[in-house]
């Protein structure tokens, strides 16, 4: 097992190398049909992938892969809609926005690593903590059914107030630097603000994401992995979904039945074991649901304008 968490993540490195090294070195907008391409790449792979966990380690773990990828890419597209708020809000230009995205993702990559570890090993040695993840969810699900509509807030971020107070930045954007050194003295740019937003909203989005796919699954490497491959295609699926988000506007009830139906599960954990193919159809199903109603029943009133 040790080589193929080698391995995994030396294919995730080179993969991201490639990413930004030669396909996207230069900063520039991608097109809603590059994005779509990449995102069905992306998909694809989590596919293959899928295929190999099931000879290696059989169906069951296959089936986990795919239940774990499907909650992890769902939140996914829920919490692209901050990230456009984030962009909005920075007015960050779109040449910019994949850069930020890129290295984004890998602070993410870091985070879902550490939480994933220690996660498992408090689960593995404390299993009454089942409970207290099974409750998190729950609420978690009942506050974003509660959500009339969802609001960022950027300006409130302790993080970004507490740099802005210990870190000179510039007023303007400085291409796609983040860091610039005028008369000796290293100024951030607004770009790296972005940056560092993004990085602590996802510790949010973590604490709902990482719980919710432990109720599926507790290997670390198929909960790691489903994470992974959630992650490393929210770039593509942001520029193929920046146009049609708000068409999405019943998704957040959808994800607030999953994360509250996986809550349940984990708290009936020891009494009944649901099985994996109930899981994903049933969050499959509310997928379904949520964006095929919101395709009827369009919102009159967009949350925020589109660019």
């Amino acid at each position: 097992m040790f080589y193929f968490w080698i391995g995994f993540n030396v294919f995730v490195a080179l993969m991201l190398l490639l990413d930004l090294g030669v396909l996207h070195r230069n900063s520039r907008v991608m097109s809603m049909k590059e994005a779509f391409a990449w995102s069905v790449f992306w998909i694809g792979l989590a596919g293959a992938f899928a295929v190999l966990v099931y000879f290696w380690h059989g169906g069951r773990s296959a089936l986990e892969f795919i239940t774990g990828y499907v909650v992890e890419e769902s939140m996914s597209v829920d919490n692209l809609f901050v990230f456009l708020v984030l962009f909005q809000y920075f007015r960050v230009p779109k040449e910019h926005q994949y850069k930020v995205l890129f290295w984004g993702i890998i602070g993410a990559l870091l985070l879902r690593l550490t939480f994933i570890l220690v996660g498992v090993s408090i689960l593995q040695r404390f299993e009454w903590v089942i409970y207290i993840f099974g409750a998190l969810l729950v609420y978690s699900g009942y506050r974003l059914f509660s959500e009339e509509e969802r609001e960022v807030h950027p300006e409130k971020n302790p993080v970004l107030k507490l740099f802005r107070r210990r870190f000179p930045v510039t007023e303007d954007y400085e291409g796609d630097k983040f860091f610039v050194r005028r008369n000796g003295q290293r100024f951030a740019t607004p770009l790296f603000l972005v940056l560092l937003v993004v990085e602590t909203t996802d510790v949010i989005f973590a604490i709902d994401s990482i719980p919710a796919i432990l109720a599926i699954t507790r290997d670390a490497f198929i909960v790691y992995t489903s994470n992974v491959f959630a992650i490393l295609g929210l770039r593509a699926l942001y520029f193929a979904l920046s146009g049609l988000m708000t068409l999405f506007h019943y998704l957040n009830y959808g994800l607030a039945v999953i994360l509250m139906f996986v809550g349940a599960k984990m708290l009936a954990s020891h009494f009944y074991d649901v099985p994996v193919a109930i899981t994903l159809a049933v969050i499959a199903g509310v997928l379904a649901i949520s964006v095929g109603a919101s395709l009827i029943w369009p919102q009159k009133k967009s949350v925020i304008p589109a660019d």
